[in-house]
């Protein structure tokens, strides 16, 4: 990925973070310009031309297009293009700017060779995307990240390659947008977290150029997800925060809850209990609102009991078991045993709570049952966990049961 001036990133983030196209962004400079000044600027093509190589850091804007810019994104004028953002303040949209940079992997070709694209293949494109949704939820990362990596490889190639419509293209754009979703949280549970975070980028690319915001937000909700449980906390709460802003108040409910979830497992990985409680009673109050829409399909695993899961797993990680057991023994008394990396996942939250409510006898019982069900499962999530709990397990090695399973498994 190529670097470029930090005042181009911010271009193109900010565009993005607006859901503005970039023909779009050329019709705000425009209304920002006074009367005298409109009449001077170029045809709307060219201006177009003229924010990609901004965008790019080719060239730098002159007069008046900083001035327009500052005014279409209410923002002042060395906040846009001073070397560095004018707040140390790791704020969201600062976070999309870092992860927005480099060459856009979307632009079409020159010469497009493809044959048109159809509302049949757009059809096609979709079940198949949902089908590696549903596979994911029997099947571990290292069985699933070919396939899904060669569906979103078939659907970019497709989209810069293919003749299509501009509604076509945008539905398009969403399609590359979901499977870079599934594939970036294949390639996390597969244990390439590099490779995951470049397809999420990709992804919300792809969703804020088809102006998706609720895509947009999921993509970078699982980001943010991914970068809370193996890098950065802190960052984590920025991006968490904009996948919440992307979604924008208007979003599905299960959209709004999630986006509110992920904010408040990022919280609660920084240590703030206070930030976490009171996303998890936003994410509550979303998913009860009343919706007359039609949800999207990839929202379909979000409900009551997974709510009550990252409550549980939110409790936990604060150090609060009494109130974490209670929640996890009851949804996984009745978790579908087939979602074998899920379970064993929520169990290691279970075992972790129980050593923490000083049942050491309990947390070796649920342990061994998560390392049994975890043992056939590709997944680099359900080992990480599982060094989690023998660790967590450590202190209470001269209890029999513990003593018995650190044995059993080094």
């Amino acid at each position: 990925m190529s670097d470029i001036p930090a005042w181009a990133a911010r271009l193109r983030a900010l565009r993005r973070h607006n859901l503005w196209t970039q023909r779009e962004m050329a019709k705000r400079l425009a209304d920002a310009a006074d009367e005298h000044t409109r009449a001077r600027l170029p045809e709307r093509d060219s201006l177009i031309r003229m924010i990609k190589y901004w965008e790019a850091g080719t060239h730098r804007p002159k007069d008046p297009y900083p001035v327009l810019y500052s005014r279409a994104f209410g923002m002042d004028e060395e906040e846009l293009f001073g070397a560095t953002a004018a707040s140390s303040r790791r704020d969201s949209t600062d976070a999309l700017w870092q992860i927005l940079r480099g060459e856009n992997p979307l632009t079409p070709y020159a010469r497009r060779k493809g044959s048109r694209i159809g509302a049949e293949t757009l059809a096609d494109m979709s079940a198949r995307v949902h089908g590696l949704r549903l596979a994911d939820d029997v099947l571990a990362g290292l069985d699933l990240i070919q396939p899904a990596f060669r569906e979103l490889g078939t659907a970019v190639r497709m989209y810069r390659d293919s003749a299509h419509t501009e509604e076509a293209g945008r539905d398009l754009l969403v399609i590359i947008g979901e499977f870079a979703q599934i594939a970036g949280w294949v390639a996390g549970d597969a244990g390439r977290a590099d490779q995951a975070a470049r397809t999420y980028k990709l992804g919300i690319g792809a969703a804020q150029d088809a102006g998706d915001g609720t895509l947009a937000s999921y993509l970078i909700g699982s980001l943010a997800y991914q970068v809370s449980s193996i890098d950065d906390p802190g960052e984590s709460v920025a991006l968490a925060q904009a996948a919440l802003d992307a979604a924008g108040a208007s979003a599905p409910p299960r959209a709004r809850a999630l986006c509110w979830d992920r904010l408040a497992w990022a919280n609660a990985r920084v240590g703030d209990a206070q930030a976490a409680m009171r996303a998890l009673g936003e994410a509550d109050e979303a998913l009860d609102r009343d919706f007359g829409g039609t949800e999207p399909a990839y929202l379909y695993w979000v409900d009551e009991n997974e709510l009550q899961i990252m409550k549980a797993r939110a409790y936990t990680e604060l150090r609060r078991p009494l109130r974490a057991v209670p929640l996890l023994t009851d949804v996984l008394s009745r978790y579908n045993p087939a979602h074998s990396r899920e379970l064993s996942l929520y169990l290691s939250w279970l075992a972790v709570a129980l050593a923490d409510a000083n049942e050491p006898e309990e947390s070796a019982r649920v342990a061994a049952r998560m390392l049994e069900l975890s043992a056939d499962v590709a997944s680099d999530r359900t080992a990480q966990r599982a060094r989690v709990v023998l660790d967590r397990l450590q202190p209470y090695r001269d209890v029999p049961q513990v003593r018995d399973l650190l044995m059993a498994h080094g």
